[in-house]
């Protein structure tokens, strides 16, 4: 299987079926994107494909073969952090942290598509990604925050 992660293409000896976590994770190293629940719901594992934020521990490779995949690892640039990962370190998002890199991925995905989002907008957006250590308020700041950055807001 090849697959093309971040920008860069891979070879992969994964099955067809063998869901895109594990192989980003244990054949690929790239172990930002972490396994929660393994049915989809809790969103520690969300990658964008072809710019959609998509549940990996339930996305068979076979699926993905021909898309664009993106993880935490590839949200920043060469030169800069995305404005979602500036605002996370900024706000002290992070406690267990076992959740961030899908809270990040769902974050950029929404305000790569629209810098304007709504407070409503990121609610609903977010609605999917749990946090068991509760830091959803400071994680809403930090959106609306990076949102604000996006669009060359720095006030």
């Amino acid at each position: 299987m090849k697959l093309n992660i971040n920008g860069k293409n891979y070879e992969t000896s994964a099955e067809p079926s063998d869901m895109l976590v594990w192989v980003i994770r244990d054949e690929l190293g790239l172990t930002g994107t972490k396994f929660g629940c393994g049915i989809g719901f809790c969103g520690s594992c969300t990658v964008h494909v072809n710019g959609q934020p998509t549940r990996a521990c339930i996305t068979p490779v076979q699926a993905v073969q021909n898309a664009r995949i993106r993880t935490i690892e590839g949200l920043k640039t060469a030169e800069n952090l995305h404005p979602v990962q500036e605002a996370f370190l900024e706000h002290q998002v992070l406690q267990c942290g076992w959740c961030m890199s899908g809270q990040m991925m769902q974050a950029a995905a929404l305000i790569d598509a629209n810098p304007r989002i709504t407070d409503q907008e990121l609610l609903d957006g977010m609605a999917g990604n749990a946090c068991r250590c509760g830091s959803y308020v400071r994680i809403r700041e930090a959106v609306l925050d990076a949102a604000r950055k996006a669009r060359g807001d720095r006030s």
